[in-house]
């Protein structure tokens, strides 16, 4: 079978580790669709950066290039027409010891790079103190192939700008292409009356197709496809292929957003074909097959606008007054197969997108809304985790099954919260059902003790929440609202998440995981220098650094008399989860909460995912992965994927899973403190030779490939919702232009500091240059800000009075002015020793 490393070997064997496509094919004997395999392999090699195209028909590996100075890396562009390249570390070679950062590319040097691009770069200089200069010599692989922005009519030419401002050419938009062309596919299938819904493609947001019509476009928002790159003589140029609107109009923002980060959002027809062929009834004999457990109140609890609904929980006393937990998981692997166009469009999209008005799902509605949302009183197909549970929290006993449910109740936090607090009118209500929902709260609170125990550290911080009126129109910007059954939900889908990937590890079954590695020494020493002006610590103890001087500071103080600068680079440092959780014990409920436990959050890495089990520190879990969210999230399907496989080769084909049946385990007895991949060090090697003795459904190849894609594609996501909130406050800020608020002081930079609103969760910049009191410094080892006249400093923490001053219409960021008073600080700090 034809693989990555197959391809990749055979290129290594070679001479100067690079082999042509026809080379390849004949070398390996590849014929008919092994042919367009090996294709299809090499592309995917490169946009990941296992290889580099060195020209149209021939691939390098990366660690060849470096030998030659060249490096493949993403094009990061600055508005002012220069960038820098962010180099791949596989392609980095013998020059990982002498670069230190990116590599900076002059504005002549750019070629015909654009911004996002991934490139081949020729190092032309590389500093003593590790900074290096480069050219680009091609892109290898183009990040934007379309670009949103502004239509412009020119005396000579019509031209787009980007809305993005890091893409800094002009798009030239030649005559007879500036209207798009409307195609009528015959093969769009035509959906049944049935299943109807009001958009085949987005959960909701179809505004921006009322602007289709628009004949002038002076200043109006289009997406223009690329057809002829930028060179050093000529602008980029394009066609448009879709009008948008007025960017002011509404709901054309998050049409910009999706376009911008490329979000997939129309559903090719033949995925709506397969999405509306699924048959509305389950066949008999797929019922008989499955667990039952149709007889039991079972219920879904989620937010009050959810549409989809992929798990549902129950729970009940066992004759040994155990707890037994069940959670029911929708069962999407039932219905998008391997390499269908349903599982191909739902690897590309990675996971649901959310924005406040609209979602981009991975699924067509068909299934993420009707054939696989647990809705209450219809038949759903599922797959089941039920765990005994102890009073101490620990799983004694799980079986994982397939099964069949029919949900009692659709359930929201709010009613179940409620409920539990003695709401009498709603407790009458669910009578039936309330004393499930306290045995539901009191397992919640062991479990979430257990936690705690063995050191999860739970942060616990708020997000906003943009509310509207009747009209669509933003009225506030509040903190979201958790309660406890929002807690609830949590506990039991963790539970959930580490039994799965317990009982896979535990079966050595190679499978997807979400890992959570140790931070940084660097980022750990930066969050202790910050804390220590408040008084706290993790309690790491005397942090150790390394004192280095550059050559060239050394060269600089030479026969000076004056001793070179050094420079402290934190070296290994023993971290735990549990001295995360400890600090955020002591400063809860303190003015300081909030401020210390975002520079927590910033201290610690972001979880992604991987073939490869490292642990999750956030958890403290030495296992853990995502199986309880099938409908919006690619590595969930994956994981159901895989356990299908694992429970049908048990069970004999055809054969009905009795009541007792199904694979079931027993964790280990629980130590005191329980261990933990970081707490002490690992013998790598053979922990990566077990890791490659795995075996299962998914080869390890292709389950890394997934586990890359779809930790892009989360942070894709989560990038697209952040800026699309940051506009929407940009947006409902400009009419409060003027205004005084009391705010909060979360970061110090060298060009001004970030403050956060009390009365709405909006932050904006207070500029440096806006500060005319007095001449202020940034001063870096104190992350101060302070007057050389007056010696009014500036601190994170500090509460002060600002006015909304300006907004800016480019990068839509809120600028603030500060009233003339000094700061409040929020506690005397102790001295740092």
């Amino acid at each position: 079978m034809l693989s990555d490393s197959a391809i990749l070997a055979h290129i290594a064997r070679q001479s100067k580790r690079q082999a042509g496509y026809k080379q390849l094919v004949r070398e390996l004997g590849l014929h008919g669709e092994d042919r367009r395999a090996l294709n299809d392999h090499l592309q995917k090699m490169v946009k990941t950066g296992k290889l580099i195209a060195v020209d149209a028909d021939r691939y390098q590996l990366p660690q060849a290039a470096a030998d030659k100075n060249l490096i493949a890396g993403r094009l990061s562009m600055h508005r002012d027409g220069f960038g820098f390249v962010i180099a791949d570390p596989k392609s980095l070679g013998q020059l990982k010891s002498k670069l230190a950062g990116d590599i900076f590319i002059p504005p002549h040097q750019i070629g015909t790079a654009m911004h996002g691009d991934l490139v081949l770069v020729d190092i032309a200089n590389i500093r003593p103190d590790g900074r290096a200069e480069g050219r680009i010599v091609r892109p290898v692989n183009r990040a934007h192939p379309t670009v949103v922005g502004i239509f412009h009519y020119g005396s000579r030419r019509n031209y787009v700008t980007p809305i993005d401002t890091k893409i800094t050419q002009e798009i030239v938009i030649p005559e007879g292409q500036e209207s798009p062309v409307r195609d009528v596919d015959s093969s769009q299938p035509t959906p049944r009356p049935q299943r109807k819904t009001k958009s085949r493609h987005r959960v909701l947001g179809e505004e921006a197709a009322r602007h289709a019509d628009i004949t002038n476009l002076e200043g109006v928002v289009v997406d223009v496809e690329i057809t002829d790159w930028p060179s050093a003589t000529q602008s980029p140029r394009g066609k448009v292929i879709e009008i948008l609107g007025r960017e002011d109009d509404f709901g054309v923002d998050v049409e910009i957003i999706i376009r911008k980060f490329h979000l997939p959002h129309r559903f090719p027809p033949a995925a709506l074909e397969e999405a509306q062929n699924v048959p509305a009834t389950i066949p008999s004999r797929e019922l008989q097959r499955r667990r039952d457990f149709r007889n039991l109140p079972i219920v879904t609890i989620d937010g009050e606008t959810a549409r989809d609904f992929d798990d549902a929980v129950h729970v009940r006393i066992l004759p040994n007054h155990n707890y037994e937990l069940q959670v029911h998981i929708a069962d999407i692997a039932q219905y998008v197969t391997p390499d269908s166009a349903l599982d191909q469009e739902a690897r590309l999209r990675g996971t649901s997108v959310y924005f406040p008005d609209r979602a981009v799902p991975m699924l067509p509605l068909e299934l993420s809304t009707d054939i696989c949302s647990l809705r209450p009183q219809v038949d759903r197909l599922v797959q089941s985790c039920i765990m005994e549970i102890d009073h101490r929290g620990d799983i004694v006993h799980y079986e994982l099954c397939e099964g069949v449910i029919r949900s009692a109740e659709r359930m929201t936090y709010t009613d179940v919260n409620a409920v539990l607090e003695g709401d009498e009118v709603l407790r009458k209500r669910y009578a039936p059902l309330v004393a499930s929902f306290e045995l539901m709260r009191d397992l919640a609170q062991i479990l979430n003790r257990k936690r705690e125990r063995r050191g999860s550290i739970d942060f616990d911080l708020p997000e906003p929440v943009i509310e509207f009126d009747e009209f669509g129109l933003m009225k506030s910007i509040a903190r979201s609202e958790r309660n406890f059954a929002h807690r609830l939900i949590e506990e039991f889908m963790l539970a959930a998440n580490e039994t799965v990937a317990h009982h896979l590890e535990s079966h050595r079954i190679a499978s997807l995981y979400r890992i959570h590695e140790k931070p940084d020494a660097k980022r750990v020493y930066e969050f202790e220098t910050i804390a220590a002006t408040f008084g706290y610590s993790l309690g790491v103890g005397a942090l150790p650094i390394q004192r280095v001087q550059m050559k060239a500071d050394r060269r600089a103080a030479y026969g000076t008399g004056k001793r070179a600068k050094e420079l402290e680079i934190p070296q290994e440092v023993h971290i735990t989860p549990r001295m995360y959780q400890k600090l955020t014990e002591k400063i809860a409920g303190k003015p300081e909460e909030r401020i210390l436990s975002y520079l927590m959050l910033r201290s610690l890495k972001q979880a992604r995912y991987s073939e490869e089990n490292m642990g999750h520190f956030a958890l403290a879990a030495t296992t853990y992965t995502h199986f309880t969210s099938p409908i919006r999230r690619y590595p969930d399907l994956i994981v159901h994927r895989i356990l299908k496989e694992v429970l049908r080769a048990n069970t004999a084909e055809g054969a009905p899973l009795k009541p007792a049946v199904g694979l079931s385990g027993n964790f280990p007895e629980p130590e005191a403190e329980p261990p933990s991949p970081w707490s002490k060090r690992r013998d790598h090697k053979s922990h990566r030779e077990d890791h490659a003795a795995l075996s299962g459904p998914i080869p390890l190849e292709e389950l890394h490939a997934m586990a890359e894609e779809s930790s892009q594609s989360e942070r894709r996501a989560d990038d697209a919702e952040r800026e699309l909130m940051e506009w929407k406050k940009a947006k409902f800020m400009q009419d409060r232009l003027g205004e005084i608020f009391d705010g909060l002081i979360t970061s110090v930079t060298k060009f001004g500091f970030f403050v956060e609103l009390t009365e709405l969760f909006v932050e904006g910049l207070v500029p440096l240059n806006t500060l005319t009191d007095d001449y202020y410094t940034y001063h870096e080892n104190t992350r101060e800000i302070i007057g050389q006249r007056t010696r009014k400093i500036y601190h994170i923490g500090d509460r002060l009075k600002v006015i909304v001053d300006r907004i800016d219409p480019v990068e839509k960021k809120i600028n603030f002015a500060v009233l003339d008073e000094a700061p409040a600080r929020p506690a005397k700090r102790r001295k740092r020793k």
